[in-house]
């Protein structure tokens, strides 16, 4: 029996669980993973040979991610904000746009979506498990991003009470807290993205077509974030406040930025979302 005519006959659960187990199994997404992996062994590396060499890699400052970097010679847990500020900009949305694309388009160009479609209640089971698989991905690959960045951290640089960018010193167990706090904030932060990559693979019957077009979206609106000219559009791209997330690293926690970021994801998963549902809920399928 094809995985098709399996789906088809699912309930909503098994169909979910069927989804992403067929996404995590795919090589492209270990592959994926892999990478982002490899980011935080390479960012430690990079430092310990710089700080073995007389480097200064106290220093510290703002909340971007060269401080981080300057901290993590004397901290090894920020090793973890360092890759998650080194990655957010293009590797992690580069993978959600990878698998955000393919999600339907994937299956168009495969042969397999015209049988997942035979009864129209099922399309949109069928893409909110396809958004939803989207999503666990994103959580997955910031936590292996974190992770990788934790373990390669405590193996290389000393570990132990964190200073806040803020000045304020908390435990190593509190800032752990905060770095799984940071790592789900960026994970939400993807959601946009997901929303927007699952719209145009409904759009396409070419999984690499919906592939490449995510990308260069994505590389499109974080050009038009750096032009001071269009301050006035720029709090509405999806990606302006992706960096907001070292505000959890202050005492008190700021959380203006972070609250807009999650708003703005959730206002284009809305939107993205329903244009999705509308696309795919009255699309012909003739391949």
């Amino acid at each position: 029996m094809s995985r098709a005519e399996v789906l088809r006959g699912m309930p909503s659960l098994s169909l979910y669980r069927s989804e992403v187990t067929t996404t995590f199994r795919r090589w492209r997404t270990l592959a994926l993973l892999g990478v982002l992996a490899a980011v935080p062994v390479l960012v430690g590396i990079a430092v310990r040979i710089e700080t073995g060499r007389g480097g200064s890699g106290g220093r510290g400052g703002g909340g971007g991610g060269p401080a981080f970097i300057g901290q993590v010679a004397g901290n090894g847990l920020f090793l973890v904000f360092a890759s998650l500020a080194a990655t957010l900009p293009f590797f992690l949305p580069m993978a959600i746009g990878v698998i955000a694309g393919d999600a339907v388009a994937g299956e168009a160009s495969s042969g397999t979506l015209r049988y997942l479609l035979v009864a129209p209640a099922g399309r949109t089971r069928l893409l909110l498990a396809k958004f939803t698989t989207t999503v666990l991905f994103a959580f997955a690959a910031t936590l292996v991003v974190a992770a990788s960045a934790l373990a390669v951290g405590a193996l290389l640089f000393p570990v132990g009470e964190v200073t806040l960018i803020s000045g304020t010193t908390v435990s190593f167990g509190e800032g752990l807290l905060r770095a799984l706090a940071i790592a789900g904030v960026v994970a939400l932060s993807l959601t946009g993205l997901a929303a927007l990559g699952l719209f145009v693979s409904t759009l396409t019957n070419s999984g690499i077509a919906a592939m490449a077009t995510t990308v260069g979206l994505l590389i499109t609106v974080q050009i038009l974030d750096q032009f001071p000219q269009l301050s006035a559009v720029q709090p509405y791209l999806f990606p302006h406040y992706w960096l907001g997330f070292a505000d959890l690293l202050r005492d008190p926690v700021y959380w203006d930025q972070i609250l807009r970021n999650l708003g703005l994801q959730g206002l284009y998963v809305a939107v993205f979302g329903s244009a999705a549902w509308a696309r795919f809920t009255s699309r012909d399928v003739t391949v």
